[in-house]
């Protein structure tokens, strides 16, 4: 399927509520992963916790940490910090490492459905500030991204964690934050299946293959962006 035939597939649904993952769905990048090592390679993050997350992200790796408790793990990561730092660091982080690597048939896709009037809304289980900055250059607004998130408390970055949107919590979010029928949901791994099940129509881009799978059963559409197909 090409790029015309698959942004012709949504528009027809003229959706008036869609909902993206953000890391390989929008982008190539799995920004939180990579955000998580910039930062401690940046000095950002003491060296001894800095030890202590490579290590656990090792673990996950391995399976021995399941992913919402480490999605956690790396929100909290930035306890202590000055809020403002943090945002400091995305705006540096984020033009080097995952701009370049957009996927610019969903940011075309995204442009047109904010001109049909749709509501745009990304959840994502990477830390809120990472992929809000990534989310307003496929006219998503800050207001519409949900993601890991600790509770600020005097600009001050604390180690409560207030939500991991991945699994059953992206649909959770779906009926907190939104509440309303959501008409098309985009993902491209199993941590999204529970969102896409609650979408109108569901959209498979870039998937990974546990996801595909299920695509495939459930005729959902499936779609690889241009940038994924020069690389196969």
């Amino acid at each position: 399927m090409d790029r015309k035939e698959f942004i012709d597939k949504v528009l027809v649904l003229r959706p008036r509520v869609a909902v993206f993952d953000c890391d390989g769905t929008l982008w190539t990048n799995d920004s939180g992963m990579d955000f998580f090592y910039w930062t401690m390679d940046q000095g950002l993050v003491p060296p001894g916790i800095a030890r202590v997350y490579r290590s656990r992200y090792a673990d996950y790796k391995r399976g021995r940490v399941d992913e919402v408790t480490m999605c956690g793990e790396m929100a909290r990561m930035y306890a202590e910090l000055h809020v403002w730092d943090l945002e400091v660091a995305v705006n540096r982080f984020f033009p080097e490492v995952v701009r370049p690597n957009y996927f610019d048939d969903m940011q075309e896709l995204c442009g047109q459905l904010s001109g049909q009037d749709c509501e745009l809304w990304a959840i994502s289980s990477t830390v809120e500030c990472v992929v809000r900055e990534g989310a307003r250059d496929f006219n998503i607004p800050a207001k519409r991204v949900i993601g890991a998130q600790t509770a600020i408390e005097n600009d001050v970055i604390t180690s409560r964690l207030l939500r991991v949107p991945s699994g059953p919590h992206k649909a959770e979010m779906i009926r907190e934050k939104i509440g309303a029928k959501v008409d098309a949901v985009f993902g491209n791994s199993i941590h999204d299946l529970n969102m896409m099940d609650l979408a109108g129509q569901a959209f498979a881009i870039n998937p990974n293959p546990d996801l595909e799978q299920v695509a495939e059963e459930r005729e959902w559409v499936t779609y690889w962006p241009e940038r994924v197909r020069t690389a196969r």
